[in-house]
């Protein structure tokens, strides 16, 4: 049986193009969820309303056709199902045919060009939204979930990024197709809903991933700071991928956070804080940096920790008196979990050393000891930081 994966384009007609066409009409029998097979079910062939991979193989399995279309939105390569249909169909004889996505067709229209956008899909899932928007200069949002196009401009208000130029494309290539613009901040209540798309354009976007935060960058109160120096090496040191998910124990002010957030673009940062004001210490600096890729937990670092998704990376920077039990958390959720705690006194050294060794780590230890200038009339002089150490499990 030959069966045909059919990128329908944004209204599966108009957007259709010649091979789609010509690939439907030799089809016996049209395959796809409901908005893909609408406009096919007086065609005389055989219509089967279904988008699950599972099901459609078995449809296949048990009917007598020469061959098939199935239809999916867009095109098969941009967020759809045909990866996995493909999969599910693969000994039977597939061919791909490419339609027009979502976003090809909203950039012809603006008359733009796409060569740099960044593309997240919210469509029934949750997203960095800021993140994304401040790390591209263009960046894509798939709608059509619980996600609206006015909750993304919320988003981006709620982190001071209201400035920011959008697009909301709705029903495109439909009769009442609507392509609105504007400042996020003017947008916040729009009714754009359901088959609905969005571009964010940020000329102020962040050219790189800064490797080097100054700490009066950030916003401080009376709460402990892991410094500059000490927190770039503890950060390099994990190695965080963009997708992974974080942990930061004991966030203080949350400059170790917003450091991990911004490596991790597509993933997640959970910082635990037990202290309230503290906690709001850290909201205000992730609000300031636009990382809303960062949760902040507050309470019991082991009790919450025990609660958080499995880690990629962990880095302790306040225990509470509970560093094994941080760790043994930690370890039990993932055995080849990146690790790095930081100790300022030998007692913290030593209890770190013990754990790592209790679970068979090897622990690489740095002590690094950061001396400031500060002037002093006419003279400079030396201000000399504690001691910290960095142990950090070696893989």
């Amino acid at each position: 049986m030959k069966v045909y994966i059919v990128g329908t384009g944004t209204d599966g007609g108009k957007t259709l193009t010649a091979e789609a066409k010509k690939a439907i009409n030799a089809a016996d029998v049209l395959i796809g969820a409901g908005r893909m097979v609408e406009g096919y079910r007086d065609c005389g062939k055989t219509v089967l309303e279904e988008y699950r991979s599972g099901e459609i193989r078995r449809f296949l399995e048990e009917g007598c056709f020469g061959t098939a279309a199935v239809l999916m939105s867009g095109d098969c390569g941009f967020f759809s199902g045909a990866a996995a249909l493909a999969e599910a169909l693969e000994d039977f004889d597939t061919e791909i045919i490419c339609g027009i996505a979502s976003p090809v067709y909203l950039f012809s229209k603006l008359k733009m060009d796409w060569s740099d956008c960044n593309f997240v899909s919210l469509h029934g899932r949750s997203g960095n939204i800021v993140r994304a928007v401040c790390a591209h200069r263009l960046t894509f949002f798939l709608l059509g979930g619980e996600i609206t196009a006015a909750q993304v401009c919320q988003r981006l208000c709620e982190y001071g990024r209201g400035a920011v130029k959008v697009y909301i494309g709705e029903r495109l290539g439909y009769p009442d197709e609507r392509i609105i613009s504007g400042r996020a901040e003017e947008l916040t209540e729009t009714d754009a809903s359901g088959l609905c798309v969005l571009l964010a354009e940020n000329p102020d976007y962040e050219r790189g991933i800064p490797g080097f935060i100054p700490d009066e960058s950030f916003i401080r109160g009376s709460v402990p700071m892991t410094k500059a120096e000490v927190r770039c090496l503890a950060v390099a040191g994990l190695d965080i991928g963009r997708d992974d998910i974080c942990w930061d124990i004991g966030g203080g002010t949350g400059s170790v956070s917003v450091a991990m957030a911004l490596q991790c673009e597509r993933g997640r940062v959970f910082s635990v804080e037990r202290e309230p004001v503290a906690a709001e210490l850290i909201r205000s600096n992730l609000r300031k940096f636009g990382c809303d890729n960062i949760e902040v937990r507050e309470g019991d670092a082991v009790d919450t920790a025990a609660e958080l998704p499995v880690p990629d990376c962990v880095f302790v920077g306040g225990s509470g008196g509970k560093l094994r039990d941080i760790v043994m958390t930690a370890a039990a959720k993932n055995s080849n979990i990146r690790l790095t705690v930081t100790a300022v006194s030998l007692e913290t050294l030593s209890e770190c050393t013990a754990v790592f060794d209790e679970l068979g780590f090897e622990a690489e230890i740095t002590q690094i000891a950061v001396t400031r200038t500060k002037k002093a009339g006419t003279h400079t002089m030396l201000s000399a930081e504690n001691p910290v150490f960095i142990i950090k499990r070696k893989l």
